[in-house]
């Protein structure tokens, strides 16, 4: 997965910052969803990305699976990524 070519993504001291250059609204992600991006964007399986937040949050790993699927959904509905 990658993000569109006119998206901007920013580092924070809470997390990640993903601005929409085309509409130039932006998304703020906390630390779960910035560990949640960072290994789409590196092209990790969601099933070892929802793994690395149980280790990292004490989440269960439904819970974990649910968060991953819910943000990868939003950037898609957001039209924020390419496949």
């Amino acid at each position: 997965m990658q993000l569109r070519e006119d998206v901007s993504l920013v580092d924070t001291d809470y997390g990640k910052v993903l601005l929409d250059g085309g509409t130039g609204e932006y998304w703020e992600l906390n630390p779960t969803g910035s560990l949640v991006l960072t290994g789409l964007l590196a092209g990790r399986p969601a099933g070892e990305i929802a793994a690395t937040l149980c280790a990292a949050f004490d989440v269960d790993g439904d819970r974990a699976t649910a968060d991953v699927t819910a943000l990868l959904t939003a950037l898609r509905d957001a039209r924020l990524v390419r496949p």
